[in-house]
């Protein structure tokens, strides 16, 4: 089973208060997310959410592994996380503001 390490995704989100897919596991293939990268683009603070879905499941409660965290302006997080992922698996995220952008960082095992 060949590993492949890659950017996983990258998401700018284009409307604030919305939930986006940053990353969803291609069929017959898991993955290992070892970090994700949230970074503030504007001086004003910000929040962001982070949740995993099995199957790309509608979102629920239990999914979230950030909620409404505080990213000071002009900064970043780094989140070493290991995260894995079974097939159709997904990483949603979701901002207060139009200024952050997120980026998984991984490897895909297929």
């Amino acid at each position: 089973m060949p590993t492949n390490y890659k950017i996983l995704g990258q998401a700018a989100v284009a409307t604030s208060a919305t939930q986006v897919d940053l990353y969803t596991v291609p069929s017959a293939t898991q993955a290992v997310v070892s970090s994700i990268v949230v970074a503030n683009r504007d001086s004003a603070a910000a929040t962001y959410r982070i949740s995993c879905a099995v199957d790309g499941a509608s979102i629920a409660n239990a999914q979230y592994v950030a909620y409404d965290v505080t990213v000071g302006g002009s900064d970043s997080t780094v989140l070493t996380l290991g995260i894995t992922l079974g097939d159709t698996d997904k990483i949603r995220v979701y901002a207060s503001s139009t200024n952050l952008t997120f980026t998984a960082f991984g490897s895909e095992i297929s």
